[in-house]
C-alpha cells in the first residue's frame, strides 16, 4: 500500500494520485468601522466576483431609499433564501406600449408615493407560500444608510400582509454582503440615511 501523496498504478497502468484533501472552511470577523457605508465600500472595491473577498456586514434589516423614485426610507429585509428581491406595490398598471409600468408605493411613514420605471422584464416568481405569480421586474438605485448606493432589480408585489415593504434577494446581495442575522441597521441609523437622501425627512 503505497504512502499517501505517492504514486499508486491503476490496473490499466495509469498512473493515479492519491492526495488528501484539507478540511477547507471560511470566517468573518466584522470589524465596526468609524466610515460611512459609501466610503467603506470603496476601499473594499466592491464589488467582488470570488468567494472568500471583503464584504460590507448587513443586518436582517436594513435602511434603505430608491432615490430615483424619490422613495424613502423603507426598512428592507434581507433574504438570502429568495432569489429575487421584491417591493411592495399597488395600483400595478402597464402602459399601453408594454414598456413602461406605474405603480404606488407606501414609505416607512405610510406615505403614497407614485411611481413610474421601465419594465426590464416580466417573470414568473413562487412565494413563500408556494403560489407562482407573473411579476413585472424594473431596476433601479438603491441607497444604504451611508451613502452606498448600487444597481439593483425588483419584482412588483403587493406585501402589505410583510412585515418589509422590502425584501433584499441574492441577487441583490451577490458580490457586496455578508448578512448577520443577529443585527439590525449595521450599515447605519435612519438619521444616517436622512444625511444623503433629504427625501427621506419625517412627516
Amino acid at each position: 500500500m503505497p504512502a499517501r501523496g505517492q504514486l499508486e498504478l491503476g490496473q490499466e497502468g495509469k498512473g493515479l494520485f492519491r492526495m488528501k484533501r484539507k478540511p477547507r472552511s471560511f470566517k468573518a470577523t466584522p470589524q465596526q468601522v468609524d466610515a460611512p457605508s459609501g466610503q467603506v465600500a470603496r476601499e473594499l472595491g466592491l464589488p467582488w466576483k470570488n468567494t472568500g473577498m471583503p464584504r460590507l456586514v448587513l443586518g436582517r434589516r436594513e435602511w434603505i431609499a430608491l432615490p430615483e423614485f424619490g422613495v424613502g426610507p423603507l426598512n428592507a429585509k434581507t433574504d438570502s433564501g429568495a432569489r429575487t428581491s421584491s417591493l411592495h406595490a399597488e395600483e400595478i398598471q402597464l402602459a399601453p406600449d408594454g414598456l413602461h409600468v406605474f405603480f404606488v408605493t407606501r414609505d416607512h411613514y405610510g406615505r403614497r408615493l407614485t411611481c413610474e420605471a421601465p419594465v426590464v422584464k416580466s417573470t414568473r416568481v413562487k412565494s413563500s407560500t408556494g403560489v407562482s405569480r407573473r411579476r413585472h421586474v424594473i431596476e433601479t438605485e438603491a441607497m444604504l444608510a451611508g451613502g452606498f448606493t448600487w444597481r439593483i432589480r425588483l419584482t412588483l408585489a403587493n406585501r402589505k400582509d410583510m412585515r418589509s415593504p422590502m425584501l433584499l434577494g441574492r441577487q441583490a446581495l451577490a458580490g457586496y454582503f455578508l448578512i448577520d442575522p443577529q443585527g439590525n441597521h449595521l450599515e447605519g441609523a435612519l438619521r444616517d440615511l436622512e444625511a444623503h437622501f433629504p427625501g427621506c425627512h419625517r412627516p
